[in-house]
């Protein structure tokens, strides 16, 4: 799930604003999230939105591409495959980077939380939005 192929560095439109509409579901939805950005898997930024302290959303897009390739590469050398979120639990937060394995516009969706999130609802939510992005991009 976390490859990294060449894509180009956008997604349609429709597909961006079917996104942001999902990632805005989860947002509203689940208590406690801070930021939610969408990007493509070679670190440039395609969306985001926010409650509150925006990120430096640059940056951000091309850190979380980093940590893709590092994951992807360390999956790869003990044999696991399908990797569809990745969790850092931190004192005072939670950042989760999802998979989402479109298969002509792949997408890293990266939310950051405080550290009171149901974390297992917002896993199922960012799961389901995973899948409708997914089916949007195979029409």
């Amino acid at each position: 799930m976390f490859s990294i192929p060449s894509q180009q560095r956008t997604a349609p439109t429709e597909l961006i604003q079917l996104a942001k509409a999902q990632a805005n579901e989860v947002i509203t939805n689940i208590r406690g999230i801070d930021y939610i950005m969408l990007c493509s898997t070679d670190g440039f930024e395609l969306t985001s939105i926010y409650k509150k302290n925006p990120y430096n959303s640059t940056k951000l897009a091309a850190v979380s591409s980093s940590i893709l390739a590092m994951v992807s590469a360390f999956l790869n050398e003990i044999q696991l495959t399908g990797c569809q979120s990745i969790t850092l639990d931190a004192e005072n937060g939670k950042a989760i980077l999802t998979s989402i394995p479109a298969p002509h516009h792949p997408m890293v969706m990266v939310t950051l939380s405080n550290k009171d999130v149901l974390l297992g609802q917002l896993l199922y939510s960012l799961k389901q939005a995973s899948a409708a992005i997914v089916a949007a991009d195979q029409t």
